[in-house]
């Protein structure tokens, strides 16, 4: 009986052993949470057309990302409806963090104009990378030398001329009417031709279509460099690292006016922890990194970093400034 007892004794712990070391084995061979995500491509929605900044940014960013999440990053841009079909694009599609995107300054502006309900509490913030002021644009050829001289043209000749560079109601938008009402002129004197972004509104200057057109300078760079645009004014309380001679609205004007577009990446609602916070530890590390620092530098971008709580503090807060502005100028429904 003891020796049955015995072997019956070998053979369980026999089996236990066997049963811990299949445990060991099959735990090995499966991946841990940190790795489990990402296990295919992500997609990175822009809202705005290619060539424009915030495609330039979203491209930079998805390179360096990809780096570090192991899996393709591909940039779509989803432009129209005043950037309400990307925005919308980004908060509708499957809370999988797999649809990713650039959200811009204007999604604190879109529901003012009653275009959407989406705000910037539509979306699972992963973190604020960029911020640019607006510039005063001309074509080369243009007779005017100062920001100034161009106000008196306009004021000289109400709604002869156009401005371009963004969709209707658009922060460029938002920015030349705002400065308008600064200086006592009716934002109408300056009728405003929407476009998909900031390539297409310059594009179209240099045609004859628009007079103006508000972007940043960075947006502006290639053109300002072939000799085919230049800059009378930045609408920011500092001059511009990219082109220190063009001058604030402060110096030109005496104005306090500013403007800034910025630029954040954000999933849609209710994605994993594990997926999100993945995503805005990659962001982060992109934003810290040289080849981002120095590419945005290159290319005049301004370099900005919120983490996603500060983001959304920021979005909440840029929304009610923009809000109010809209209203003062008689854009927001």
């Amino acid at each position: 009986m003891s020796t049955l007892i015995s072997g019956r004794r070998r053979s369980f712990v026999a089996c236990a052993v066997a049963s811990a070391v299949g445990l060991s084995l099959l735990a090995a061979s499966l991946p841990t949470l940190a790795d489990g995500y990402p296990t295919r491509p992500i997609t990175l929605v822009v809202p705005w057309g290619a060539g424009g900044g915030t495609d330039a940014t979203a491209r930079i960013i998805g390179s360096l990302m990809e780096k570090d999440l192991g899996q393709p990053v591909t940039v779509v841009n989803r432009t129209g409806g005043s950037g309400v079909v990307g925005h919308s694009a980004i908060a509708s599609a499957a809370p999988d963090g797999y649809t990713i995107g650039m959200a811009t300054v204007e999604i604190g502006m879109m529901h003012w104009q009653g275009l959407t309900e989406l705000t910037g509490a539509s979306y699972t913030p992963l973190g604020l990378v960029n911020a640019d002021p607006a510039g005063v644009q001309v074509r080369a050829d243009a007779p005017y030398k100062t920001v100034n001289d161009l106000l008196a043209a306009i004021k000289a000749n109400p709604g002869k001329f156009k401005a371009s560079g963004t969709g209707q109601g658009g922060i460029w938008h938002l920015a030349i009417a705002g400065l308008l009402r600064d200086q006592k002129m009716d934002p109408a004197m300056l009728p405003w031709v929407p476009s998909n972004g900031a390539a297409p509104g310059l594009q179209d200057m240099i045609a004859g279509g628009v007079e103006v057109a508000p972007v940043s300078l960075p947006e502006s760079r290639a053109l300002i460099d072939a000799g085919k645009v230049k800059s009378l004014a930045i609408m920011s309380p500092t001059a511009s690292a990219l082109y220190p001679n063009v001058p604030t609205l402060k110096t030109a004007l005496g104005s306090d006016w500013t403007m800034a577009a910025w630029r954040g990446l954000v999933a849609p609602k209710g994605i994993p922890d594990e997926a999100r916070d993945k995503l805005s530890a990659a962001i982060k590390k992109v934003a810290a990194s040289k080849d981002y620092t120095d590419f945005m530098a290159k290319q005049g971008y301004g370099v900005i970093y919120a983490a996603p709580d500060d983001f959304a503090k920021f979005m909440a807060k840029s929304d009610a400034e923009l809000g109010a502005t809209m209203k003062a100028v008689g854009i927001a429904k």
